[in-house]
């Protein structure tokens, strides 16, 4: 609890205002991952590999985006810090953890931006998300990774909408921005991996399975060339009694 207390505060004043409130959650998947790391390390590894193999054979390396960053467990950024001029991060918060861990290790290259990567607002508003528009600004464009960040979209959404009341739009709002994301990243001109989980199992330790959903808001799964899963609360996670699982895609 020390180090996380001591995270949140480091965090703070190196976080613009309006995403401060995020600040709370990222510390807590810290804590989670740290928790979790045996049952998540091959998940992050297959995600590593997946990001490794689309840069194969790459010609142009200048400059790559990775969207959703978070923690960094789930990008080779070591590897593309020495692959591309520039690798800039996009996510809701940096942790200051996560700071020091990349200036320790050198990574002048590498730029940190906030950014909600959602496109809600613009859905609640009317128009058409366009939650990559930002990206014709970055110069040198070359790769564009989308890690693990679409269903914590939809995940977002969802809560936000309970809060304000507006639970009956996520029919709606869901696969609008679920389809904004996809739609999005296929129209950029490089090189694009997604990374995502798609749905999830509740198993008891029967092996019954006690809830599934889906993830996509409805949306059909885009091209993939890779599948796994992701034990993402294992028993000693939840309470003993069951585990979530989640199938992951990669494309």
């Amino acid at each position: 609890m020390i180090l996380e207390a001591l995270n949140y505060a480091a965090t703070w004043p190196l976080t613009p205002a309006p995403f401060r409130p995020h600040i709370a959650s990222s510390v807590s998947l810290a804590a989670r991952a740290n928790r979790c790391r045996e049952a998540w390390a091959e998940h992050e590894e297959n995600s590593k590999a997946h990001i490794l193999s689309t840069i194969n054979g790459m010609r142009q390396r200048r400059t790559a985006v990775v969207l959703g960053s978070g923690l960094l467990r789930d990008v080779p950024i070591v590897d593309l810090s020495r692959a591309f001029d520039t690798v800039v991060l996009v996510d809701l918060v940096h942790l200051a953890s996560v700071r020091t861990w990349l200036a320790a290790r050198r990574l002048k290259n590498t730029r940190l931006i906030h950014r909600d990567l959602s496109g809600l607002d613009a859905a609640l508003a009317g128009p058409a998300p366009e939650p990559f528009a930002f990206l014709r600004q970055v110069p040198y464009l070359d790769l564009v990774v989308s890690a693990n960040l679409l269903s914590q979209i939809t995940v977002g959404a969802r809560q936000r909408l309970q809060r304000e009341g507006q639970h009956e739009r996520d029919d709606t709002i869901g696969p609008a921005l679920v389809r904004a994301h996809l739609e999005g990243l296929s129209a950029l001109p490089c090189t694009t991996a997604l990374i995502t989980d798609v749905s999830y199992s509740v198993i008891d330790r029967q092996g019954r399975e006690l809830e599934r959903d889906d993830l996509l808001a409805g949306i059909p799964l885009p091209d993939h060339s890779a599948r796994w899963d992701w034990t993402v609360v294992p028993f000693a996670e939840g309470r003993g009694e069951y585990q979530a699982v989640h199938q992951v895609i990669a494309g």
